[in-house]
């Protein structure tokens, strides 16, 4: 992506830049940021012979050593508010953009407009991706939620099934570092964030072409950075272009299955849709009965008109954590992606029956005095808190945190009947409790007025304890990010659980992943 054209010879030779083997020698890239995403990108253009410059607004010893080694060049700029004279003096051909870097960052914008070509790690990664012999397939992962889930399904299906699969991308490992992993993969299963999808070109060298991708679901998310809804938007649909096998999509979310509509796919492509009901030919689904549910496949089998192949029951997925409504979801998604690959379905029953889903996603971490203590900090914007709600008939919530823009208020609309109190944390608090005053007048809402991030968690906690009652649920989803108060969403949770567990009697037998009720309340 850039905004000024390219010099016709550069130009030339970046075409020619789409493999390992290419030669690389020599390229002026600058790398801004120096995460893990960042370090991952100067390694790998270093190994390739690459002149690197990082730019970045701080640098611990470890890692600028490891820079040094490599032979990297470190460009600190604390304000990282213009391009220091240094980067301009370099004239790089490509920047190689972090994905915290927002479009209308200021380093975001003068690459734009350098005469570089402008990238991401994503592109880099799928231009060098044959760096081991057979290059792996790549399967997809976006959407507004659930995509870690849904990745480490895949992933845990593909390897159940005897494949070398790994999943990488947004949730935590680059996928340079996978590329370059010397054992190679057979497949793998990459989650993209908005930010990622942003800077991704559609056509050229640097286009993705995967075997199969997802959007899991779309709600309004990180519109600060994009700069509005439909940006987002465009940016989450990039995931499908290209596909070579199969496009899925969420039946109960329109926005995804225009997104596969307008899609520039492979001739052969396959549109496949999932859902909590009975599916149709080509869908993923599930077939109600007297004893419950069965996930099953009418997509990827002869006769799918006429039938559909088995691969779990609700009841086997109550019993791992898996029961409530958006993980049947996460679950049918990832069975889609790898089926799409030709996993076999008993791996995908028996990958789910070893599953485990991750901490800080509906995870029970006390049960003191028959009230139930949920924590689901990774509901980090209102959709994901929604899910989470409508998992139980009874609620003090914890809410709050950095809402990236997006109104909170109709989940608290939607969400009033089934509350019990609700807690407020956070600095955006004003919002939330106008919100709660407009639509749930009658309900107890307390405010956490705590600037100290170790007192939030113990306040909340102190709080909920007062309000709630025997068969209650006190479920910290607070529907925006952490970064108010605390460095993550893991960070929060954490600190939610050692406040549980501080609580008179709060000490639990261990974590556990909560499982649904049977009806909400009217």
């Amino acid at each position: 992506m850039t905004d000024a054209p390219l010099d016709a010879r550069l130009e030339q030779r970046l075409l020619g830049l789409d493999s390992w083997h290419a030669d690389w020698s020599g390229l002026r890239v600058a790398v801004l940021g120096l995460g893990v995403t960042g370090f991952s990108v100067a390694d790998t253009l270093a190994e390739l012979g690459a002149r690197v410059v990082v730019v970045a607004p701080s640098v611990d010893d470890d890692r600028a050593e490891l820079l040094d080694l490599i032979g990297a060049e470190l460009l600190l700029e604390p304000e990282m508010a213009e391009a220091p004279e240094a980067l301009v003096a370099f004239d790089p051909e490509v920047v190689v953009i972090s994905p915290g870097f927002a479009p209308h960052h200021p380093l975001s914008v003068w690459a734009r407009s350098s005469g570089a070509a402008v990238w991401g790690d994503i592109e880099l990664a799928w231009r060098v991706r044959d760096k081991v012999a057979p290059p792996a397939e790549w399967l997809l992962v976006t959407g507004t939620n659930g995509k870690t889930t849904t990745t480490q399904l895949a992933t845990a299906m593909a390897a159940a099934d005897g494949r070398r699969a790994a999943a990488c991308g947004n949730i935590g490992v680059p996928v340079l570092d996978c590329v370059r992993d010397p054992e190679g993969h057979d497949l793998l299963v990459v989650e993209l964030s908005s930010h990622q999808l942003d800077a991704l070109p559609q056509s050229g060298p640097g286009a993705l072409r995967p075997l199969s991708a997802v959007c899991l679901n779309l709600e309004d998310d990180h519109l600060e950075w994009h700069g509005g809804a439909e940006p987002y938007r465009l940016a989450k649909s990039k995931v499908y272009a290209n596909t070579v096998r199969a496009c899925i999509y969420n039946k109960a979310d329109d926005a995804t299955r225009r997104m596969v509509e307008d899609a520039d796919v492979a001739e052969g492509c396959r549109a496949i849709g999932f859902g909590l009901s009975a599916p149709g030919p080509s869908d993923f689904g599930i077939v109600t009965g007297d004893d419950g549910g069965v996930l099953v496949d009418r997509a990827f089998l002869a006769e799918r008109r006429t039938s559909a192949l088995e691969l779990t029951t609700t009841t086997a997925l109550d019993a791992v954590g898996l029961g409530a409504d958006h993980l049947l979801a996460d679950v049918l998604a990832a069975s889609a992606l790898v089926r799409a690959a030709g996993v076999d379905p008993v791996s995908i029953r028996d990958a789910l029956g070893a599953f485990r889903v991750d901490h800080h996603r509906m995870e029970v971490v006390a049960v003191v005095d028959g009230v139930t203590w949920v924590d689901d900090s990774k509901a980090t914007n209102p959709h994901a808190a929604q899910a989470s709600l409508s998992a139980f008939p009874s609620v003090i919530w914890i809410v709050g945190g950095v809402f990236k823009g997006v109104d909170v208020e109709p989940v608290i609309a939607e969400a009033a009947d089934r509350l019990r109190a609700a807690v407020v944390i956070g600095v955006e608090r004003n919002e939330v409790m106008e919100a709660f005053r407009r639509h749930a007048p009658d309900l107890p809402v307390f405010e956490v007025q705590e600037t100290d991030t170790e007192q939030v968690m113990p306040t909340a906690a102190r709080l909920a304890v007062g309000a709630s009652r025997t068969g209650d649920t006190v479920l910290l989803a607070p529907a925006a990010a952490s970064f108010d108060q605390f460095t993550d969403y893991t960070a929060r949770g954490r600190a939610f659980a050692s406040a549980v567990n501080d609580l008179p009697g709060g000490t639990a037998d261990g974590p556990s992943t909560v499982q649904p009720s049977a009806s909400p309340l009217d």
